[in-house]
């Protein structure tokens, strides 16, 4: 027997499942979906990047929905645009053996929104969405959100932390009281919980995987000290001695992306440059090199890099540390994905040092020095 099948899961979705070799579920699909499959609750999880919450969500959700309502029935906001395609595109492929047909549509920015109107117009059950244009598309009355049910935000403090605070407090007001709301996230800030008092039931249950580690364990971190002067040298020689294993360097700024990535190109690496000030064309673009490997490195801003998902990457290198710790989750989290090891790597001028004590306390890591 599926093991799936012991969680609940419909033998439909099962044969959808062995297609995409999801044979096992995770912890974070373990402990969530016999909670949520039938039952009309709230729900925390928190659970890393990586650890399979769309299908932890997104099956429940599906069962849920009544094929013959010919309405928008669950609803998942999303932190970017590319995480809510790769959502829309996973739950089609969960639903590929389902007798009935249950109807996803995805809204996000950098696509003309008149198409999204259009596509609204036909039957509707999940949309996947990100903040900012579902609240444009409920302005214009180009989407009816108010028989929804089920209501997920997904990466929730990502949603935070990039600046959707008002517009997930207004979707809040315009389901509250009628739909169940799941929230997932990989830490767990104050405006969470804010967000948990308010909008959902004293009786939400809550679900926590690796409590212990913030961080996924299946990864190394290394720190290789070095000067402001000899940091892009530094570089040059980790990368030639990653050998083809294909990973993302992480900058703070969009200018020191657009430089880094310019220097390695003429170092002769295969690499681009993914970060906020690009067309959503040119990201798209960048994105699908890298997964058809054509590419073997990206240079990243960290919200450019959110929802990121290409498995069997090597590493992250921080270029420079980010700012947050949740962002050093959030970087690192890109590698060992599906069950796989991967390394994260620092590269530190002097004045970072004692920055590493602060994210072994913060995230419950080890930090280990190396040479290149």
């Amino acid at each position: 027997m599926s093991a799936f099948k012991g969680l609940g899961i419909h033998i439909d979705y099962i044969k959808g499942l062995n297609e995409l070799g999801i044979k096992t579920p995770t912890e974070i699909q373990e402990k969530a979906i016999p909670k949520l499959i039938n039952s009309k609750i709230d729900f925390i999880g928190l659970a890393q990047t990586g650890t399979g919450k769309t299908a932890a969500y997104g099956l429940p959700l599906l069962h849920q929905v009544d094929p013959n309502e010919p309405v928008i029935q669950s609803l998942i906001l999303s932190p970017t645009r590319e995480l809510a395609q790769q959502i829309k595109k996973q739950l089609f492929k969960f639903t590929k053996y389902v007798d009935h047909k249950i109807f996803i549509e995805g809204v996000y920015g950098g696509e003309k929104i008149e198409k999204q109107i259009k596509a609204l117009q036909r039957t509707t059950h999940v949309v996947v969405a990100t903040p900012g244009r579902l609240i444009d598309l409920i302005e214009r009355g180009a989407i009816n959100i108010s028989q929804v049910q089920t209501l997920v935000l997904d990466e929730a403090d990502e949603m935070l932390s990039m600046g959707f605070k008002q517009d997930i407090n207004r979707i809040l007001k315009y389901t509250n009281g009628k739909a169940n709301t799941w929230l997932f996230s990989a830490t767990f800030p104050q405006e969470i919980d804010r967000i948990v008092k308010t909008y959902m039931s004293s009786s939400a249950e809550k679900v926590e995987v690796n409590k212990d580690s913030l961080v996924n364990e299946n990864i190394t971190h290394l720190y290789i000290k070095t000067s402001l002067k000899e940091k892009n040298n530094a570089l040059v020689r980790l990368l030639e001695s990653r050998g083809t294993d294909r990973g993302i360097v992480f900058c703070r700024t969009k200018a020191g992306t657009q430089n880094l990535s310019e220097f390695l190109k003429e170092e002769g690496f295969s690499v681009d440059a993914l970060e906020g000030d690009m067309q959503q064309r040119d990201r798209e673009k960048v994105m699908r090199k890298f997964k058809k490997e054509t590419i073997d490195i990206l240079v990243s801003t960290d919200v450019s890099a959110r929802g990121i998902d290409v498995n069997d990457l090597g590493f992250v290198i921080h270029h420079q540390l980010p700012e947050k710790l949740e962002y050093y989750t959030h970087r690192s989290g890109r590698t060992a994905r599906a069950g796989k090891t991967g390394y994260s790597i620092s590269l530190l001028i002097p004045s970072d040092l004692h920055r590493i004590q602060e994210l072994e306390r913060g995230l419950g890591i080890k930090f280990v020095e190396t040479k290149i």
